[in-house]
């Protein structure tokens, strides 16, 4: 077991963020298709993903955000307390509103779309001032947070940073998911995204002790590339990728772990999926999934049920993993979180719906997906 975190069963991770109303058409319909008339419902959120996935694993979890006073967030809570997520830090606010985003699942050469109605959410409104730091990290020794909840506003901006400085200062291991959403980060006027974003989480950053991102959040936040790859072709280099989590690594070196995950759009229904975890102190990058031969090799997923929310889903994979008593070892807890991400994408919705029997399976080499019995 990895001793520089806690154990299973002593493990608690909380999430930070905010959590959405998510409305999408049935099955492959697009929006103007499908009204006037029905969305499905469902809630959302990369933090909130990341609690879900760790309390169906198996390990506590705490959410962690602030909601209005209503019947829709109230919804929300009673999933959450289903799934087995502490709901009790919750900030519930007399102002502000849940967010709302719509999606329409792509197929072939149609990508999926995502349309964001979040201005104003509680979150993105409550100042630092307004949460019990203390309070909301009591019995906790992890804490995910991402790019996503800085990118909302200043307040929200603001507030993530005091709750990692705060965490910092008890000691909890800190996650951070670079995250970054293009269609975010418009809260300072006459300011670059990018530019934007690559001084909010520089700040952050350093606090980090495990650092995530996807193939192109690094270029994004902090204008760090892998060298002969191109996201478009769907062509990666992973010797390019470990150039990348070394220069995190070199930049932020308070973090013991830099993870990315590895996807190849051949089309969106069609997708290679893989990660790679690089160990800070021993410069080693694993990768997985694995050959026989002990390449490289990744899952293959050509019927994607629903991508959204695979990035969350090896995040939630990856802190059990590294807080377990038989996964924690870099090699292993890679395998771990890239089977349970590849998991999720055959599945509806944002939450990963998985148990930890079915994620060993898969990432022991069970992947043929035939009818348990």
């Amino acid at each position: 077991m990895n001793e520089q975190f806690s154990k299973t069963n002593a493990a608690c991770v909380a999430g930070f963020g905010e959590i959405m109303l998510r409305l999408t058409p049935e099955g492959f319909f697009r929006i103007n298709q499908s009204l006037p008339g029905t969305l499905r419902a469902t809630f959302g959120g990369g933090e909130a993903n990341v609690c879900a996935s760790i309390a169906q694993l198996g390990m506590r979890s705490r959410y962690l955000t602030a909601l209005p006073k209503n019947p829709i967030a109230d919804a929300f809570v009673t999933q959450m307390r289903g799934i087995g997520v502490d709901t009790s830090r919750i900030l519930r606010t007399d102002g502000g509103r849940m967010g709302v985003y719509f999606t329409e699942t792509g197929a072939n050469q149609r990508g999926s779309t995502v349309v964001y109605d979040r201005a104003h959410s509680a979150i993105a409104e409550a100042p630092a001032s307004a949460y019990d730091f203390d309070a909301m990290l009591d019995g906790v020794t992890w804490l995910h947070l991402t790019g996503i909840t800085p990118a909302l506003s200043a307040a929200a901006c603001e507030a993530n940073l005091a709750l990692a400085k705060a965490a910092a200062a008890k000691g909890v291991s800190i996650s951070l998911d670079l995250n970054f959403r293009k269609k975010l980060w418009k809260w300072e006027k006459g300011t670059d995204q990018r530019a934007l974003a690559g001084r909010c989480m520089g700040e952050l950053a350093p606090l980090a002790d495990v650092i995530i991102g996807n193939e192109e959040d690094a270029k994004d936040v902090f204008g760090i590339e892998a060298a002969d790859s191109s996201i478009e072709d769907g062509s990666l280099s992973l010797k390019g990728y470990e150039g990348v989590a070394a220069a995190l690594a070199d930049r932020f070196p308070k973090a013991k772990f830099v993870a990315i995950t590895l996807r190849e759009s051949h089309s969106a229904t069609w997708n290679g999926w893989g990660a790679m975890l690089y160990d800070t102190a021993a410069r080693k990058a694993h990768f997985a999934p694995l050959a026989p031969d002990g390449s490289y090799r990744p899952y293959e997923i050509r019927s994607i049920v629903d991508r959204i929310g695979g990035g969350d889903s090896f995040s939630g994979g990856l802190i059990y993993a590294l807080n377990s008593d038989d996964w924690s070892e870099p090699g292993k807890a890679v395998a771990f979180a890239v089977a349970a991400s590849c998991l999720k994408h055959s599945i509806y919705g944002d939450f990963n719906f998985v148990t930890k029997a079915e994620v060993e399976s898969l990432a022991r080499g069970n992947a043929a997906g035939r009818v348990s019995r």
